[in-house]
């Protein structure tokens, strides 16, 4: 197995890096205390093409193959997790699955905004009574002459107070379970669909996640997302693609930690001596450096899948696991290696650890994902229980 990159996505990289260190990194403390990602920043990444990594080429979009993504969404969240989830809700779990499913027609009127950052997505599955259990979603969906309405609430939508597309998925028969939900497109602005005050979080506090109400929420036949009772296989589906990126962000937020860890540990005196030069301090930097090179690689392997065509959501679930369980563990430890210093909350270490939490439970918890891979490797049923996105979407 080659595990060399191409030119291409060494490139890739290295302008999201230049990017990131220049844009980001300075200003993440800032943008958290604001709790937002802002404007003006959100309109460099959509004219640096961010907006539109996963959309196809023929509607403005980069197109990028499923390893250059990984590596586009590590070194923003290696920067500021913050952003980087901004940025991949919009790409990964809104864009990509109306590329998958749409019809020519919202193709055409919807990919085009979103790859110029006009137009931010959110993905809107989970509800406070079904989270990992999906399919357990209250929202309904009723016919009308015109198209459906909807009547609601959906939980932990992130992009949700400056997206200007939902995908929601809504019951048009809850005796079917899973099989009668549908997918559906809401725009910012219709009446029957405000959103709620944000949420208060304990980490990635700059993104914008919020509730969103359905009120009677009229929309035309055209704005549904493929077939009818086609919605949970599209959610999963979506989530499956999503986790390697989730991965990725783990990665790059595990990253950030060790980077501040083996600087703070040469630097810091005690004794006499740099700390990095005892022992205890020497094995903490070695299993974080362990933890982050098995999770870069379980997560490029699930890509390097994806870009073959070959069977991934097994692999992407591993890579989710790992590397979600092992940016918590960097964290903690870059923390410990801080001391006193790391429980400041002017500290990057402390943000950091912070952020990295929800990696454990967003796409799907750690119990969900060990659920998953089990059933993949003793040919159980898939989708026998399905997984939820959390608060990411």
């Amino acid at each position: 197995m080659d595990f060399r990159l191409t030119a291409d996505q060494k490139g890739v990289r290295d302008s999201i890096r230049e990017l990131a260190d220049k844009v980001l990194r300075p200003r993440a403390a800032a943008f958290e205390a604001a709790g937002e990602v802002p404007a003006d920043v959100r309109r460099h990444l959509a004219e640096m093409g961010l907006f539109g990594m996963l959309v196809p080429e023929r509607f403005g979009g980069s197109a990028l193959d499923p390893l250059s993504y990984c590596l586009a969404i590590e070194e923003l969240a290696r920067a500021c997790a913050a952003t980087s989830i901004t940025v991949s809700v919009s790409n990964s779990v809104v864009a990509a699955p109306i590329a998958a499913h749409g019809s020519d027609e919202q193709k055409q009127s919807l990919l085009p905004s979103m790859a110029r950052g006009e137009l931010l997505g959110a993905f809107c599955l989970t509800e406070a009574h079904a989270g990992s259990d999906a399919a357990a979603l209250r929202t309904r969906a009723t016919r009308t002459a015109e198209g459906y309405r909807l009547q609601g609430s959906k939980a932990w939508a992130t992009n949700a107070g400056w997206a200007g597309l939902f995908i929601i998925f809504a019951t048009l028969d809850p005796a079917l379970g899973s099989r009668g939900i549908t997918a559906f497109l809401v725009r910012s602005g219709n009446p029957g669909q405000p959103a709620g005050p944000p949420e208060r979080k304990m980490g990635l506090r700059a993104s914008s996640t919020a509730p969103v109400y359905l009120d009677d929420c009229e929309i035309p036949s055209s704005d549904r997302l493929g077939e009818e009772g086609r919605g949970m296989a599209i959610a999963l589906e979506t989530l499956d693609a999503a986790r390697i990126g989730v991965a990725a962000q783990c990665v790059g937020i595990a990253q950030a930690a060790f980077e501040e860890a083996t600087a703070y540990a040469r630097g810091r005196r005690a004794f006499g001596h740099p700390i990095a030069e005892f022992g205890a301090v020497k094995a903490q930097i070695a299993d974080m450096a362990t933890d982050i090179d098995a999770a870069r690689l379980l997560t490029h392997h699930a890509a390097s899948l994806r870009a073959t065509g070959a069977e991934f959501g097994c692999q992407a679930s591993m890579a989710k696991l790992w590397a979600s369980e092992a940016a918590n563990r960097v964290a903690a430890r870059a923390v410990q290696i801080h001391g006193a210093a790391g429980y400041s909350a002017d500290s990057p270490v402390e943000r950091l650890y912070r952020d990295a939490r929800v990696t454990t439970i967003y796409e799907g918890t750690s119990e969900i994902q060990r659920l998953v891979i089990a059933r993949r490797l003793l040919g159980s049923r898939v989708h026998s229980t399905p997984i939820s996105p959390g608060p990411l979407a």
